[in-house]
């Protein structure tokens, strides 16, 4: 009988996933080195190949790895469930609401410390970049953030939708419009990260006409794509920011005949604990698009 390590497996997903050695370490804030280090590791307990030579373009899996999976994505998704399961048993006055930035959750939070006096109701900001990991981490148990959010394992709720925007410099021919259109900034390059769905998503690339969006620079983290696109290397989509949110050499402008932005709530799908149940019903209840 072969014990996995349950942090290679979460490795392994994520390689999967990102179909990139370097995405993936970003991802999960490891070096390449490591992260190449433990999937050796898992493939020796497995006694099989996952993942084949890593290329420019990436890395693809072998048969056992297409095969390994949706095994190893329902074997996360157990082990989430076991330790959710347990932990709302030994500890039901407990919880942790995540929420990534500009995203407010105040309202729900005092209403569910209002309802429930005695429960340690707690809150934690959460990067973008972990959005996917934090709750079969179990380090939060509802997470408040945008789409794109992976749904498997995953019980989403939407809460309301945002204006998508373009954040550009004061100073750009564009500044100052009452909105703007893609065909506006064909031609503009945008920003860029590194998780593939949320670039899609956000830069909507490709276009409706099926052209590619212009590539723009790299930004690690929120801060250096507001500098990239204050020093005019690009520009950037995103959800149309609540006053006094931006730097003041930026500005942002409505982008118009384009999808809003969906705010949603994120539960574990197996999660039953009564204060996630009141807290999502707080959420939907209380929780609002700037202005609304």
């Amino acid at each position: 009988m072969t014990d996995l390590d349950l942090r290679l497996v979460r490795y392994f997903t994520a390689v999967a996933e990102h179909r990139h050695f370097g995405r993936a370490a970003d991802a999960l804030h490891i070096t390449q080195p490591s992260l190449s280090r433990q999937i050796r590791r898992l493939e020796q307990q497995l006694g099989a190949r996952l993942l084949l030579e890593r290329t420019p373009q990436g890395s693809r899996l072998t048969e056992a790895g297409e095969v390994f999976l949706p095994r190893a994505k329902a074997l996360l998704r157990s082990a989430a469930q076991a330790a959710s399961l347990a932990r709302a048993a030994a500890e039901p006055s407990r919880i942790t609401v995540g929420y990534t930035a500009g995203l407010i959750v105040t309202p729900a939070v005092r209403a569910l410390r209002e309802r429930f006096p005695d429960a340690d109701v707690r809150t934690a900001h959460v990067d973008w970049t972990e959005r996917t990991t934090v709750l079969p981490e179990l380090r939060v148990d509802v997470l408040v953030t945008r789409l794109p959010f992976p749904t498997d394992g995953a019980q989403v709720t939407v809460l309301y939708d945002e204006p998508r925007a373009l954040v550009l410099p004061v100073g750009h021919r564009l500044a100052g419009k009452e909105s703007v259109t893609l065909d506006d900034i064909a031609d503009e390059p945008l920003v860029r990260v590194s998780d593939p769905v949320w670039n899609a998503y956000w830069r909507i690339d490709p276009r409706p006409d099926g052209r590619p969006a212009p590539d723009g620079p790299l930004a690690p983290a929120l801060e250096d794509k507001f500098e990239l696109v204050a020093s005019g290397q690009a520009l950037a989509i995103t959800a149309l920011p609540r006053a006094g949110t931006l730097r003041p050499d930026v500005t942002a402008v409505p982008l118009h005949g384009v999808e809003p932005a969906h705010v949603v709530l994120a539960t574990r799908a197996e999660e039953r604990s009564r204060l996630v149940v009141a807290f999502r019903k707080a959420a939907r209840a209380l929780l609002k698009a700037s202005g609304s």
